[in-house]
């Protein structure tokens, strides 16, 4: 029986994925592509994926054969690699057809693609762990990131540990995603855009002394901006307090003028909606690694 060829849109969730893949072998589909943030335009009939959670549990039930193969899917999706889901379907297939030998073979033309994205994904990791600032909002701790990956998951593990006594946000600008940790519970939601109040002098006080130390303990006789380049991006730096005037959210209000947040409120806003407010039968017990 031959398959036929189509195109699948899905809500672009890990468990909408592994949909997808359950559904091309229910119905004897080959998707040629796949969207989830757009209509598609095609020549193909497209078929809209519903996720359904026992769809997905039995496609990891069937991989949990290879854990290996589990863990490279899971840290496959978050990267930024193009044409991810065709990827991840060719990975799938291949290791149901034969099982995860092939795996042996980081030269393999299925799963190259997938190591070389997971190795950028690890590197992202890595600098972030170390170059992530944090800003004090009124008793809050809060910083934001711009990554090509989507890290968030993967970093809360870390932080969750870190700063388990405190009440912290991460915001990914990238993805418009929002780690929220209270109280040894931690949350990753979706949020259109954040407002941040202004900071008050004692946290303005500590950025000038940070600025102040990093400039101090530079050699100017050793300045070699080659090196600093290659040991901390430029691309990175958008969003670190030492490369940042002071006062910077007061200069970015100024362009992108908002309405103040009304005294008693949290020190940032996701969706003009008050946060952080984490409701206990709705979260995870905090660190969690998982996507």
């Amino acid at each position: 029986m031959s398959w036929e060829s189509v195109i699948y849109q899905y809500d672009g969730t890990f468990d909408g994925f592994l949909c997808c893949i359950f559904d091309s072998y229910l119905y004897k589909e080959f998707p040629t592509a796949f969207y989830s943030d757009e209509d598609p335009v095609s020549f193909y009939s497209v078929r809209s994926v519903i996720t359904q959670r026992d769809h997905a549990k039995r496609v990891l039930h069937g991989l949990h054969r290879y854990p290996s193969a589990v863990d490279i899917l899971h840290r496959a999706f978050l990267t930024c690699m193009p044409d991810k889901e065709d990827h991840l379907y060719a990975f799938v297939r291949k290791v149901f057809d034969g099982g995860a030998d092939f795996m042996r073979n980081q030269a393999d033309e299925i799963y190259a693609p997938l190591v070389k994205a997971i190795r950028h994904l690890n590197g992202e990791l890595e600098k972030l762990r170390g170059f992530i600032r944090f800003s004090d909002y009124n008793g809050t701790l809060g910083a934001e990131i711009e990554p090509k990956n989507r890290v968030l998951p993967l970093l809360r593990h870390h932080f969750c540990n870190r700063y388990a006594n405190e009440t912290f946000f991460i915001y990914d600008r990238s993805h418009k995603e929002i780690l929220l940790y209270s109280r040894g519970h931690s949350r990753i939601i979706p949020v259109d855009s954040l407002q941040i109040s202004l900071p008050g002098e004692e946290e303005l006080h500590y950025r000038a002394l940070w600025k102040r130390f990093y400039e101090t303990i530079a050699i100017k006789e050793r300045y070699n901006p080659r090196c600093q380049n290659s040991k901390m991006p430029k691309r990175y730096r958008s969003t670190m307090t030492e490369f940042l005037e002071v006062d910077y959210e007061k200069q970015r209000q100024a362009f992108m003028p908002t309405e103040s947040p009304a005294d008693g409120l949290p020190p940032y806003v996701p969706n003009a909606k008050s946060a952080p407010v984490i409701p206990a039968e709705c979260v995870q017990s905090a660190p969690v690694s998982a996507p």
